[in-house]
Formats: C-alpha cells, sequence, structure tokens
C-alpha cells in the first residue's frame, strides 16, 4: 500500500549536506486540511533532484514512506518522500475551426 499526500508546494528547501555526507532536501505541501495544514517531507541523497522541477504553488501528489526512529529513548517520526506526481500545465487553449462556409465562428 502506497502513502501519499495531496496539496500544493508550500516551500521547496535548498540542498542540506551533513558532515557524514549525507544530503537531503525538505518539501512542504499544504494539503488545505484546517489542523496542522502543513507537511513536511524529506527527500534523501538523489531524490532530492525531484524538488527541481517544482514551484510554489504546483499542485502535487508525493508518495511517502511513513516511519522513525528511537535515540535516548525518544522517538522522532520520519516522512520521506520518493516520487511526485505533479499536476500538469494547463492545457493550450482551443482553437475554433472554420465552419462549412468557411466562415470562423465569431
Amino acid at each position: 500500500m502506497s502513502n501519499t499526500v495531496t496539496g500544493t508546494v508550500h516551500h521547496i528547501g535548498p540542498v542540506e549536506t551533513f558532515s557524514s555526507g549525507f544530503t537531503k532536501r525538505t518539501l512542504v505541501v499544504h494539503n488545505g486540511s484546517e489542523y496542522d495544514p502543513l507537511v513536511p517531507i524529506e527527500f534523501k541523497k538523489d531524490k532530492g533532484a525531484l524538488l527541481d522541477r517544482l514551484e510554489h504553488g504546483r499542485a502535487v501528489t508525493v508518495h511517502i514512506n511513513l516511519g522513525g526512529r528511537e535515540y535516548n529513548g525518544r522517538y522522532f517520526p520520519s516522512v520521506t518522500g520518493w516520487k511526485i506526481e505533479a499536476e500538469t500545465q494547463s492545457a493550450p487553449a482551443r482553437v475554433a475551426a472554420p465552419d462549412a462556409d468557411g466562415d470562423l465562428p465569431f
């Protein structure tokens, strides 16, 4: 079963590189919910490149893995993205074809 988050792009974070060499980027999606509408999603390593084609306000569906880890008796949730489906740009305007007389309909 795949978990997804659907909404609009609220924030695209820069590449963060840690001393260990680990890299990540954060995408924040506004899901339209009344409570806690902002969902931060981490993209690790090369998956961060998926964010290069996005822009603020674009409608997206993000496929995620939910997880977590324990450190010193405390638990930390993790939301990791691995695929983004972005709404396509609007279709080009339709051009009216001439009718049988060769006249345009306007």
